[in-house]
């Protein structure tokens, strides 16, 4: 057949299978369109596998195309290939490129992790812009040791190790997936990223937290506004700094001072409620004219596809140029050290550690876990205001009279 032939079997619309050339014909569905169809045999059995639709480049497949394609396929069925059975195969053998592996991998994450955000979020941040694009069995070990090197550099060693660690389990995912036969993450250890990490025992003397929130008002211009009052709500409330900074306002009850922080967003899957001083509540009161309507109380600042809420990174990297720059000089700590000053202050100020823990939102032990429910919500209320008055004269001084 030749293509004026084609052409008047699609215009008759009669569907049917016509015969071609060897192995090659043209099928007219009942819908009156036209494809190519390979009828071939593999493993004793006779297979009709579609090669594409008839039409013009680059939508549908030329006559001429058609046979050469048919052609190519032909030869290759000689050899074993099975064109129907391949079409079947899993979609992961179309992963090639390391971003195609991680997204996968981080599809995994959803399913095991309860917080599949963190590794995502180191992903996109620390090792996608620099081996993304490249075919996974391109990366090597030279490209791994970059990435973590660049993050150590950064003053980021725990993030360094993470990187490491999800490195690795990225490409033993290929590995499973027979993408690769070898990680070229294996080779390193802690050691070659951010090294041994010590628990932090890290908290802020009253000297020290006197220092620092002057030192923030006194460069107003570098530390905005909405930083300085997300230190001192975590501060004086010990939360965890990416459930302050990804709140949304309908977690709150203002008008009963009252923030109900769900199951859901919480580290240890525990809801709290945070009973809140009346001076924290004209905090909060502040952050939501400057919110301007956004249904986040620290929405982001500059047009993200991650978030929507202020980044988490952006505390830390505010104080940590404070230290590049030599304008805090006291001892270096992070954003972090701010919930276990908190901690220890409420220790300092002789509230019992049952209910500090519970301002902390830690699971108790699991001998108290199991026969004490309550929630000591008077108790933690009593604690978080005796908090705000011991540190109100360092965070909030009133104006000297002159």
């Amino acid at each position: 057949m030749n293509d004026l032939q084609i052409k008047a079997k699609l215009k008759a619309g009669k569907p049917g299978l016509f015969n071609i050339e060897r192995g090659l014909y043209f099928r007219v569905s009942e819908q009156g369109t036209g494809f190519w169809v390979l009828r071939y045999t593999s493993n004793n059995s006779r297979h009709l596998f579609t090669i594409g639709r008839y039409g013009k480049e680059p939508e549908g497949i030329s006559l001429a195309n058609a046979k050469d394609e048919t052609g190519i396929l032909r030869a290759k069925i000689k050899k074993g290939f099975h064109p129907l059975a391949e079409q079947k195969r899993s979609s992961l053998i179309n992963l090639k490129t390391a971003n195609d592996v991680a997204s996968d991998w981080l599809e995994d994450c959803k399913k095991r992790l309860k917080h599949p955000n963190i590794p995502l979020g180191v992903y996109n941040k620390d090792i996608r812009p620099f081996i993304g694009e490249l075919a996974v069995e391109q990366v090597n070990a030279r490209d791994i040791l970059g990435i973590i090197r660049k993050i150590n550099d950064s003053g980021r060693p725990t993030i360094s190790n993470d990187a490491l660690s999800y490195c690795k389990q990225i490409f033993n995912h290929a590995m499973k997936l027979d993408l690769i036969s070898s990680n070229p993450a294996a080779a390193f250890e802690n050691a070659d990223a951010g090294g041994i990490e010590k628990e932090r025992d890290r908290n802020l003397s009253l000297d020290e937290i006197k220092t620092v929130f002057e030192t923030f008002r006194n460069n107003d211009d570098q530390f905005v506004r909405e930083n300085y009052l997300a230190c001192v709500l975590l501060l004086c409330l010990g939360s965890r700094k990416g459930e302050l900074l990804g709140a949304p306002w309908d977690e709150f009850d203002l008008d009963n001072g009252l923030w109900h922080l769900p199951a859901a967003r919480s580290k240890t899957g525990l809801p709290i409620t945070y009973p809140l001083h009346s001076t924290i509540i004209e905090c909060f009161n502040e952050l939501k004219i400057r919110a301007f309507d956004s249904e986040f109380v620290f929405p982001n600042r500059r047009a993200s596809k991650r978030f929507k809420h202020v980044s988490l990174d952006t505390l830390n990297a505010a104080v940590n140029k404070f230290f590049k720059e030599k304008k805090l000089k006291i001892k270096h700590f992070t954003i972090h050290d701010l919930r276990r000053t908190f901690r220890t202050l409420l220790a300092e100020l002789d509230v019992h550690p049952h209910i500090a823990e519970r301002c902390l939102n830690h699971k108790l032990p699991k001998s108290m876990a199991v026969y004490d429910k309550h929630d000591y919500l008077e108790q933690r209320k009593d604690a978080h205001n005796k908090i705000f008055e011991y540190l109100e004269p360092y965070i909030f001084p009133k104006p000297k009279i002159k």
